[in-house]
């Protein structure tokens, strides 16, 4: 995909992949842990890119995340439909709010809670990837791992099937740039209680590798 970035958080997950791509002209950049430096970096690298004349055409959030269980298998390759920042808002004595049923203006949030996929860049995706699992990602800052959390993220969600600290802010900065946008993981581990053992790092990244085969 000619004029492609893709974002990952982590080198390791750059590096992943890196070693899947036959196409030189995708850049591949570690941007940060998070939804905020994530998409600070992503917008900087699009001005740069901009200005220097050489413009992205998309923009792909890639990299490992869990999956709910009962939605995805671990090792399994996800693209997201939406990028969903999963915990923005306010709680309350009946429950969480979204911030966009916070009463605010509209054009104070950023597009919402939620960035739809490009549906050109998706449909590409998942035809080259054909097994993968479609459906909502999840932006979390605090990464779930009690079994009411991801009880009450999965009811909120019924279409989510993996989440992740990055994808909704590279999907804000690809939006307010006019850029298509997507969100590509691989699953490592089950959403939940939080168990370093059930973990499964190296098939997550060997998914990846070729699951970054689609971005050439």
């Amino acid at each position: 995909m000619t004029g492609l970035l893709v974002l990952t958080a982590v080198p390791a997950e750059a590096e992943a992949v890196r070693a899947g791509l036959t196409d030189p002209t995708v850049t591949v950049r570690p941007v940060g842990v998070g939804p905020a430096v994530a998409g600070a970096a992503t917008a900087r690298l699009l001005t740069l890119a901009e200005a220097a004349g050489r413009p992205y055409r998309a923009v792909v959030s890639a990299g490992i995340g869990g999956g709910f269980a009962g939605r995805v298998a671990i090792g399994a390759t996800v693209l997201g439909t939406r990028s969903v920042a999963a915990d923005l808002g306010a709680e309350s004595p009946e429950g969480f709010i979204p911030v966009d049923e916070l009463g605010m203006p509209p054009e104070l949030l950023g597009g919402g809670p939620t960035v739809d996929a490009d549906p050109e860049l998706l449909a590409a995706l998942c035809a080259a990837l054909p097994e993968a699992v479609v459906g909502a990602v999840l932006t979390v800052s605090t990464v779930t791992g009690t079994a009411a959390s991801t009880q009450a993220l999965a009811d909120r969600h019924p279409d989510a099937v993996a989440e992740a600290m990055e994808g909704y802010g590279v999907a804000v900065a690809a939006a307010h740039a006019g850029l298509p946008f997507a969100e590509l993981r691989t699953v490592s581990n089950p959403i939940g209680p939080r168990d370093r053992g059930a973990w499964r790092m190296r098939e997550a990244f060997t998914a990846l590798t070729a699951a970054a085969r689609a971005l050439s």
